[in-house]
């Protein structure tokens, strides 16, 4: 769901490419996950806030509980989230965590999440990585005939 909730953010901000990377690094006892995008990206005052659970740039909402919750849940594992952005330039969030904590919360069926994101969004170009040890996975929706 964390995924979901960010590439939703990336949509709003009108993204027409978003990748999504996943590393699986047990020998380093890491899990990351990265979502960028090349949507309008953030000034300073919103990047400052974007995790503060009481702030949120949707009008019809009064909390914006995505990042701040995706931020809790890598800091329960000994993660920690990052987020890069600037005004035209895009949004890179960066979480990591603890890969063995028994806090980590599992990644669920990642293919349907990307195949539905895929799917309900026939105007955006995906990249989806997923590397775990010497496997790697890629889809690239630009290089599929639509």
């Amino acid at each position: 769901m964390h995924i979901l909730d960010v590439v939703e953010n990336s949509l709003r901000a009108s993204a027409k490419l978003v990748e999504v990377r996943v590393v699986e690094d047990a020998k380093n006892d890491v899990l990351v996950l990265v979502v960028k995008d090349d949507g309008d990206g953030m000034g300073r005052r919103t990047l400052d806030r974007a995790a503060d659970p009481f702030f949120t740039t949707k009008g019809d909402k009064r909390v914006g509980l995505g990042l701040s919750l995706l931020a809790q849940a890598a800091r329960e594992t000994g993660g920690e989230l990052r987020v890069e952005s600037g005004p035209g330039a895009g949004t890179e969030v960066r979480v990591t965590f603890g890969y063995s904590h028994p806090d980590r919360k599992p990644l669920g069926d990642l293919a349907a999440t990307i195949e539905a994101l895929v799917l309900g969004n026939p105007d955006v170009d995906f990249v989806y990585e997923h590397e775990r040890g010497a496997e790697r996975i890629r889809l690239d929706t630009r290089e599929m005939t639509r």
